[in-house]
């Protein structure tokens, strides 16, 4: 029986010495009291834990017993006698074991778990870990970090429920484990706040290092993909409290406002391994850029914050942040990118951004970013936020921003849609620029000649792409008849009729011939297609068309003959402004002359 077995190896090992304890001692106790176990006899292997006289045994032995007593008690059911007396064996081993032992043994059962198991394990050695952490008195800020290391780790590789449904059954238990984790992790930020003030104690310094390595990696996982806005019928929302205590924590140990303003590169470990030292850089950028979105965005501890800061300052600091979440394309992570740029650039006036904060790198990339948002993303919604956040960053410059940035955006944007929608922009600054109120040198005279020389062009002169560019082409004649209409050649304020004739040489006439070119083409098109139609229709003949390399669906002749009528209908609109525009040199020219 599991149990006499037990008893005679422990009778043995209570005559001898601690120093006495031999390898086929360890073994022989491991193999009796995991039988017991087995076997059911938890209760029974419990009053050999508890008697006073195996105290000895049990310090320098019982740490073997962990790996089978977890197995146990995930296969006894909640409500079982045996699982409450396995639960009390574990409560047990850590107050008896040797603290070093058991810490190792405790590991070792964390790193071996697996897939739906790992928060199950965590969440039940917690306890005992803290426990034999909080004896520890060497190495103890190394122990410390190894286990919050070692258990991030695991849990790293789990999905983060994102959905309300999905954070309400928190299938894998990670919600319910990662406050767990951080209830773990306060007693020794306490300890760190207790010696503050004798900070310069190594092991304190040691400690401290540990819990900011420890919330820097809870910043990137999991909080940097969670969902963390406030959902209707989820009372304490798991992962916005999980936010609060590692907030919580870094405020504590004082660390909240250096993380968030101090750039710590004369700090950066020296990493031989460049792919492992660019890999610490980038975490540590995804977790300081979390860090700015619950500050800013979900005001987790702005209550901490000073207020002496001015806005385009704090835009300022964020702005690398910023790039860093437009960079990815989760969505999670995405809409927080667009979410602290936007609640940054609320904080302003329009028209109080000085021309100069362009001289940084993020105020010209961030914008590219949102070029790229509005063009690629495939969600939406996302786009159209990318969209209207972009006009706002526009709205903040003063006069010489708007025009440096235009500037800038024209020539880097590669699409045709993005460069009208600036055009339209330009055409909306030369109106207030007319006016005396908003009376600036950017958008008038030999600075707007300058602009217009980017604007009213073809990229390919007479071969461009009419229907690819016709969004950019449209709003530069639209731009162009403004121009016409509202400045006389006599008065001359925007400098247009000054270089009207490069507007012609440039733009008018290569328009005019691409115009030509293009309609006969596809007119030769549209009549080819015609008289091939009934043998395409005898044969059921069909054309493939792959779009950024994939197969779309395939197109009959009907279809793109559609297509090609469609075409035509744009050059029509295309010639049906540029006409106009023609129309209206001509009879402003004619009057001068005339009045001449």
């Amino acid at each position: 029986m599991a149990v006499d077995e037990l008893q005679a190896i422990i009778q043995r090992c209570q005559i001898l010495e601690e120093a006495d304890f031999k390898g086929e001692d360890f073994n022989l106790f491991q193999v009796a009291g995991q039988k017991c176990l087995e076997d059911g006899y938890a209760a029974q292997l419990l009053e050999v834990i508890q008697n006073e006289k195996n105290k000895v045994i049990i310090k320098n032995m019982g740490w073997n017993l962990i790996s089978p007593l977890v197995r146990c008690i995930f296969m006894y059911k909640q409500e079982d006698d045996k699982r409450e007396h396995c639960l009390r064996i574990l409560d047990q081993l850590a107050q008896l074991c040797n603290p070093k032992e058991l810490f190792l043994g405790l590991l070792e059962q964390i790193e071996q778990t697996s897939g739906e198991q790992v928060c199950q394990t965590v969440m039940l050695l917690l306890q005992p870990l803290q426990t034999v952490l909080l004896k520890l008195q060497n190495k103890k800020a190394y122990s410390v970090g190894l286990s919050l290391a070692m258990i991030m780790n695991q849990l790293t590789p789990l999905p983060v429920p994102y959905t309300k449904q999905q954070i309400q059954e928190d299938k894998l238990g990670l919600c319910q484990c990662c406050n767990a984790v951080v209830d773990f992790a306060k007693p020794f930020a306490n300890e760190v706040v207790k010696n503050m003030e004798k900070s310069s104690e190594y092991n304190n310094m040691e400690l401290k290092e540990e819990l900011i390595k420890f919330c820097m990696k809870s910043l990137k996982y999991p909080l940097l993909t969670a969902q963390l806005e406030q959902l209707e019928g989820i009372e304490e929302h798991p992962f916005r409290h999980f936010a609060t205590e590692i907030i919580d924590i870094l405020w504590n140990i004082g660390e909240l406002i250096p993380l968030m303003f101090v750039h710590h590169k004369g700090k950066s470990p020296h990493w031989e391994d460049q792919e492992f030292a660019d890999m610490e850089r980038k975490n540590s950028a995804d977790s300081l850029a979390c860090l700015s979105y619950l500050i800013f965005v979900q005001h987790f501890g702005v209550e901490c914050f000073p207020v002496v800061f001015s806005p385009s300052y704090l835009l300022l600091c964020n702005m690398t942040h910023i790039e860093v979440l437009l960079k990815r394309t989760e969505e999670s992570v995405l809409s927080k990118g667009l979410d602290l740029f936007e609640s940054c650039l609320l904080r302003m006036e329009d028209n109080s951004l000085l021309r100069d904060y362009l001289e940084f790198r993020d105020f010209i990339n961030v914008p590219q970013d949102l070029v790229k948002i509005m063009t690629l993303c495939p969600m939406e919604h996302m786009r159209k936020k990318s969209l209207n956040i972009l006009q706002l960053f526009i709205d903040k410059f003063d006069t010489e921003g708007k025009y440096t940035l235009f500037r800038c955006l024209l020539k880097t944007s590669n699409h045709a849609g993005v460069e009208g929608y600036i055009i339209k922009n330009i055409k909306d600054q030369i109106h207030l620029a007319s006016t005396k109120e908003y009376d600036n040198i950017w958008f008038t005279g030999h600075h707007l000649i300058s602009l217009l020389d980017l604007v009213l062009s073809l990229p390919e002169g007479a071969e461009t792409d009419l229907l690819q560019n016709s969004d950019r082409i449209m709003a530069s004649l639209n731009l162009l008849r403004y121009l016409v209409i509202k400045d006389s050649e006599s008065d001359n304020q925007t400098g247009v009729w000054t270089t009207l004739g490069k507007i012609e040489q440039n733009f008018l006439k290569p328009l005019r011939v691409g115009l030509n070119m293009s309609r006969a083409h596809y007119e030769a098109e549209i009549k080819n297609k015609k008289e091939n139609r009934k043998e395409a229709q005898s044969s059921n003949t069909v054309c493939s068309l792959t779009v950024s390399g994939e197969k779309m669906l395939p197109m009959t002749t009907g279809m793109q003959l559609q297509v090609l009528h469609s075409a035509l209908f744009t050059f029509d609109l295309i010639e049906s402004v540029l006409a106009r525009v023609e129309e209206l040199i001509e009879v402003k020219t004619k009057a001068v002359m005339d009045e001449n």
